[in-house]
């Protein structure tokens, strides 16, 4: 079987033309947006979409998407040195976009060995099978994150 590019496996068909023609034009915005807005604000946001001359920034909270609004105005005489068909800007807060690395985990603690106990006998005083089962694997999985 003969290898192919993505470039020709994009051009397979009118739908994967269009999704590719969709997002290399998406990507020129972005490298656009990045070069008209300030660096530490194009790095919390980029570019969500682009409709009727209506360009959609995705901020990752609502401290970057009140500053973004405030030099939208600016932002948009900027692209549209470059891109004159862009006739708006509309920031939204998408919280969950962002950069796995900058998200901090808190650390999970386990269930103490006390109450680890409590379940086991819970466990073993119940009548209810489902329930004496769904307690029995809860300390068995608790029992294995916590060496005793």
């Amino acid at each position: 079987m003969p290898l192919n590019t993505i470039g020709k496996l994009l051009g397979t068909t009118e739908e994967l033309k269009a999704l590719s023609a969709r997002t290399r034009r998406l990507r020129e915005l972005q490298t656009l947006y990045v070069r008209s807005a300030p660096r530490e604000l194009a790095s919390s946001s980029r570019v969500k979409s682009y409709r009727a001359g209506t360009l959609v920034i995705s901020a990752d909270n609502a401290a970057v998407a009140a500053k973004l609004k405030q030099l939208a105005p600016r932002v948009l005489v900027s692209i549209r040195e470059i891109e004159s068909e862009v006739t708006a800007i509309r920031i939204e807060v998408q919280v969950s976009g962002g950069h796995p690395e900058a998200r901090s985990k808190s650390p999970k603690s386990g269930l103490p060995p006390e109450a680890i106990k409590k379940f086991e006998e819970l466990a073993a005083s119940v009548a209810n099978e489902d329930l004496k089962s769904a307690l029995g694997r809860l300390v068995r999985h608790h029992r294995k994150a916590r060496p005793r």
